[in-house]
């Protein structure tokens, strides 16, 4: 999971090379090894792709962040339906608000960092050990027959 991701106050202040680069890390990577690593994959195989609830509820303060959520989430669904033709299930995860390094150095005041997750339902950010589970059962053999799907770690928020 690589991500880029920087406030702007609006779409007046995201400037062509900060769009097109947001693009490129968050949307073109994952489709350059999504298309070389897909036909190396054996039957059994998961592929997990990381979006996020901006792909669903997007904040207008990160709008070419979101723009590239709602497009990993477009790709995640609809790569799933060839690749299951091979035995591969397709998935994703839409994490809610977790501590990362993006957190800090997303240019998020310090106001804004202590602030950060207590609009979900539990009050607070994730911890990224609250969310690794979710990754280790969509590559398990328990999720075998979940394809095609977003789960959502929240903190509480639905994601639809």
């Amino acid at each position: 999971n690589a991500g880029k991701q920087v406030r702007q106050p609006g779409i007046e202040d995201i400037t062509d090379a900060q769009f097109d680069e947001t693009m490129k890390t968050n949307v073109y990577a994952l489709f350059w090894l999504t298309k070389a690593a897909l036909p190396l994959m054996p039957p059994g195989a998961a592929i997990i792709n990381v979006t996020s609830n901006q792909g669903f509820s997007p904040a207008p303060y990160l709008l070419d962040y979101a723009t590239t959520k709602f497009a990993i989430r477009g790709f995640t669904e609809a790569i799933a339906q060839g690749a299951i033709e091979k035995g591969i299930r397709v998935n994703g995860v839409a994490p809610g608000p977790f501590w990362t390094p993006l957190q800090p150095s997303g240019g998020q005041t310090q106001e804004k960092v202590q602030e950060f997750g207590k609009a979900t339902p539990m009050g607070r950010p994730g911890q990224p050990a609250e969310l690794a589970p979710t990754f280790v059962f969509l590559a398990s053999q328990e999720s075998s027959y979940i394809s095609g799907e977003i789960i959502g770690v929240t903190g509480g928020k639905p994601i639809s």
